[in-house]
């Protein structure tokens, strides 16, 4: 029995070296000891078990998790705005330019001074002026006398004459006219010939007509004459007068008064020099409001309208003067300029502590529309896809992550609109999703407090279309 189970083994002249057990147990013509068979069988069943359980490790490792951070997808009011940069303009300005060069006899104000409208700011060096007007409102007064006399003053001496020959002519017709029917009775009765009768009758018609040419005579220079004695008197009095309000505007010119309300931002000249006609001898601002003008793409000025609320913020102003100014949209130029085919665009705001100072560069941004009601996520959590869709991960109930396309509209600061793809309440991963394959298994992380006060803030943000120019 025993050789029947020695047949199973391998022939072997000595037993297996390094194991005392076996020593001295060997069977003869054998070369294991019984325990020595048993251990090698033990071994012989415990390897393929070992391998096998190191093999499936290999196929099949330890599925990870990863920690993510999730929001609900949520309804709010959502705003676009337009913002771009812009230069401060003052609401009106005034480069003062004197008509006339002279030295400049005194100022009256200095850079920084409030000045308004109406206020002597500076007054030219004026004797000549004074005494060119004085010399001139002579002359309008000599003038003003002589139209006084010429239209309450009689009729001229040609006129008398005329009117003179006229009542004699008048005076030779009567006698005339008596002369003749006196001859005319005695004709009548026969004491006077025939002769003297027409005699008589030719020296009436000729006194009649002498009459009437005295008459028309007085009567043409009654209505020309007076007429253009009149005229001329009226010539020289108009003549003197703006003679006189020329050299009175001369010697106003020398007085440099402000246009408008304001602040004297320049004054480059001192008294005792030269002012030069066409030269700017003040400038006067009025800051009281500004006027931020910018150039918008033509597609994103279509959005806006005159009226439309702003603010207009200062990049880098201290402490304390940069929060946002309010203001609003004025001027939506109704052209593109030629040069950049933009569109011109102007904010204006009140400037009551005079900290916008015009020709600074300052950042305006424009309220373009609102959307209530609208679905909005967290801009992390919108990822893009390589062929440009856009899509989110939603963290489902087998905490696993899942794909899912979106489409997005008004873009906020830290805040996107879902048009299509997204309900209320869907948990969507805000943070840790990107790269996140799908059916990852995860684990919902809890938010910091800033992350969670940063969820919670309402969608009251504006879309921000940055200005291309």
């Amino acid at each position: 029995m025993t050789q029947a189970g020695n047949d199973f083994l391998p022939p072997t002249s000595s037993p297996l070296p390094g194991h005392p057990a076996l020593r001295g147990r060997s069977r003869p013509g054998t070369g294991f000891s019984v325990a020595g068979l048993r251990l090698i069988v033990l071994l012989a069943s415990i390897i393929p078990v070992v391998a096998s359980a190191v093999g499936c490790s290999k196929d099949k490792p330890e599925e990870p998790t990863v920690s993510v951070q999730v929001v609900p997808a949520k309804k709010a009011t959502i705003e676009q705005t337009v913002t771009s940069e812009a230069i401060l303009y003052p609401l009106a300005q005034s480069a003062i330019v004197p008509k006339i060069s002279a030295p400049v006899k005194a100022f009256y104000v200095h850079r920084g001074s409030k000045v308004h409208e109406g206020q002597l700011l500076a007054k030219l060096e004026s004797r000549d002026l004074a005494a060119a007007a004085q010399d001139n409102r002579g002359a309008y007064d000599q003038a003003q006398a002589n139209y006084a006399i010429a239209t309450a003053s009689t009729l001229p001496e040609e006129i008398q004459k005329a009117q003179g020959d006229a009542q004699s002519a008048k005076l030779a017709l009567e006698a005339e006219q008596k002369l003749y029917d006196s001859r005319q009775d005695l004709y009548k009765q026969g004491a006077l010939p025939r002769k003297d009768l027409d005699q008589a009758t030719v020296s009436l018609a000729q006194a009649r007509n002498q009459y009437e040419l005295a008459q028309h005579h007085v009567d043409a220079l009654m209505s020309v004459g007076k007429q253009q004695g009149q005229k001329a008197a009226a010539g020289q009095l108009e003549s003197a007068k703006g003679k006189y309000l020329g050299a009175e505007a001369q010697l106003n010119y020398s007085e440099i008064r402000s246009p408008i309300n304001g602040v004297v931002t320049d004054r480059p000249l001192y008294a005792g020099e030269m002012a030069s006609a066409g030269t700017a001898l003040l400038t006067v601002m009025d800051t009281s409001f500004v006027v931020a003008r910018a150039h918008i793409p033509q597609q994103l000025a279509a959005l806006l309208n005159a009226g439309d609320k702003a603010t207009i913020s200062v990049p880098g102003a201290a402490s304390g003067e940069d929060a946002p100014i309010d203001g609003k949209v004025t001027i939506v130029s109704p052209a593109l300029d030629p040069n950049s085919t933009t569109v011109e665009v102007w904010v204006q705001a009140k400037n009551p502590k005079g900290s916008l100072r015009p020709g600074t560069s300052v950042q305006i941004s424009m309220l373009a529309r609102t959307v209530p009601n609208s679905i909005v996520v967290p801009q992390a959590a919108v990822l893009t896809a390589p062929n440009g869709s856009s899509y989110v991960m939603l963290a489902g109930s087998d905490n696993k992550a899942h794909q899912k396309s979106v489409k997005t509209g008004i873009r906020q600061g830290d805040q996107v609109q879902v048009l299509d793809g997204l309900a209320e309440g869907d948990r969507v991963i805000a943070s840790g999703a990107y790269g996140l394959p799908e059916n990852t298994k995860i684990r919902v992380a809890a938010a910091s407090s800033s992350d969670k006060q940063e969820t919670d803030k309402p969608a009251t943000g504006k879309e921000t279309e940055k200005d291309t120019k």
